[in-house]
């Protein structure tokens, strides 16, 4: 599991003070990002090697609302892989203030080459399994 601190700003809040809610999108988002640089992969060279471009395509995303975020809050998004098939994988994310959980979601994601489904090579894939089996 990856863990990544952030701050709640104003820019990130409705008219309520609460969190809009596409803007979890942009954290879990930024949570996948960051969790798949602490494993060593590198997104710009995937989708530059040789035999790609090579992409990550979210083709389901559940999100189960539970609290609200308000400004200056100080969440982390966690995430991990639940499953991890030959050319996709399910990922779990949450965003947390302290123990409480705010927000979850479940991700789809498949792995592209030259928009077709394109099996992980041996390297990508034991770096994914990192963050299934930490």
């Amino acid at each position: 599991m990856n863990t990544l601190p952030l701050r709640i700003y104003y820019e990130d809040t409705d008219f309520s003070g609460f969190v809009y809610h596409a803007r979890y999108l942009h954290f879990f988002e930024r949570g996948r990002t960051e969790a798949l640089r602490a494993i060593g992969v590198d997104q710009r060279a995937l989708f530059e090697a040789e035999g790609g471009p090579f992409a990550f395509v979210v083709r389901h995303m559940t999100i189960d609302f539970k609290s609200p975020a308000r400004m200056d809050d100080l969440v982390t998004v966690e995430t991990r892989v639940t499953k991890l098939g030959a050319a996709s994988l399910v990922m779990a994310q949450g965003l947390l203030r302290g123990d409480t959980v705010l927000c979850t979601a479940r991700v789809e994601i498949a792995h592209l080459a030259g928009g077709k489904p394109r099996r992980f090579p041996a390297n990508l894939r034991s770096a994914l399994d990192l963050l299934a089996n930490p």
